[in-house]
Order: C-alpha cells, then structure tokens, then sequence
C-alpha cells in the first residue's frame, strides 16, 4: 500500500508540477491553470510563513510515506528529489530553488497575461 502510495505522489506531483509550467497554453484549461499556480503560489509563501518557505502540503505527504518506507535525509525540495531519483544527479540546493520560484514566477506572470489582459484584434 505505501509503495502505491508513493507512485501516487510521485506521478501526480509530476503531472501538477508540469500543468503548473505549462496549462497555460491550451485555452480550455487556462482559468484551471490559474488557480492551481495561485495555490501553489499561495501555499509556498502563505502557509510556509508557518511551516517554512516552499512549503507543499503534497510533498509533506509524500515524505510521510517515503519515511515508512525507510528513506531519510529527504531534501527539502521535491523538484530536487525528482531530479535526484529520476537521474541520480544531485543538483545544488540553490540552483533548484533559484530555478523553481522563477520558472513558477514566470508561469504565474503568463498565466495573468493570457486569462486577464486580451489581445487587440486589427
């Protein structure tokens, strides 16, 4: 049950990680992809002034999970978790976090632009 757990967490993270930088590309999901980069956004700063920044209540628990598995010393970031166990290249904490919150940034500023700001046609 736990290992199915973590392929849970893990597919499901990946998918809302890739949908976070990129839903806001096709159309019909562009409302959708606004809110999940807000909440992201939102857990990341709001809830992490109380449970540390960047923090993820589904990383959270994932870890939990990973952790009855027997694996410790996690890192705090679960982009450079995902780096780490799909390549075994550890990346540099700084670098990961630098990317993150810019790519997230970056996706967060798109999305405002395509759902709020319409282009003039002629």
């Amino acid at each position: 049950m736990l290992l199915a757990a973590d392929y849970f967490f893990t597919f499901f993270h990946l998918l809302l990680i890739l949908f976070n930088l990129f839903g806001w590309i096709w159309k019909p999901f562009r409302k959708i992809h606004f809110a999940t980069i807000s909440l992201t956004l939102a857990s990341w700063f709001i809830l992490g002034i109380w449970y540390g920044w960047g923090y993820c209540p589904f990383t959270d628990w994932h870890w939990q999970v990973l952790r009855e598995l027997g694996y410790y010393g996690l890192p705090s970031s679960y982009i450079s978790f995902l780096v780490t166990r799909i390549s075994g290249y550890v990346p540099p904490a700084q670098w990961v976090d630098g990317l993150t919150i810019g790519f997230a940034l970056l996706a967060f500023i798109v999305s405002i632009k395509v759902n709020f700001f319409r282009r003039k046609s002629g």
